[in-house]
């Protein structure tokens, strides 16, 4: 009984330490019903935070790419009106979770990690599908 007693807690104690390796997306928050109609009025910003390539294979209305491994991203973020709300998001939303530690950095008040691509589509968020790069210019 002793044996299996340690056995569990080994277990248990192993699974932990494996759940802790694995990154969790950082802070997702639903967007309120609001947040969509902001954004189509020009009153916030949707910013996809995924790689130029991540983009062109489908990426929500509305969304301004700036790629979170890119050098200019601080750059590009900056341009932004700090005054609007910032939604982002990319396939997980690790990087969007880490795009909004930078964002606040950069004194941002009103930003938000709005998770990932598919399953934003999957809560009705309108999406475009397959651009080239060309295209996109």
């Amino acid at each position: 009984m002793k044996k299996l007693s340690i056995v569990i807690i080994f277990l248990l104690a192993s699974v932990q330490v494996v759940q802790a390796q694995q990154p969790a997306p950082k802070n997702i928050v639903k967007p309120d019903p609001q947040a969509l109609a902001q954004i189509k009025a020009g009153k916030a910003y949707l910013v996809d935070v995924r790689t130029p390539e991540e983009f062109d294979g489908g990426h929500l209305q509305y969304s301004k790419n700036i790629n979170f491994n890119s050098p200019d991203f601080k750059a590009e973020v900056a341009k932004l009106d700090k005054s609007k709300p910032v939604y982002l998001y990319c396939r997980s939303g690790n990087r969007s979770g880490k795009a909004a530690d930078t964002l606040k950095a950069l004194g941002f008040h009103s930003y938000y990690n709005i998770g990932g691509f598919e399953q934003l589509k999957t809560d009705g968020f309108p999406a475009e599908q397959l651009q080239t790069s060309a295209s996109r210019k």
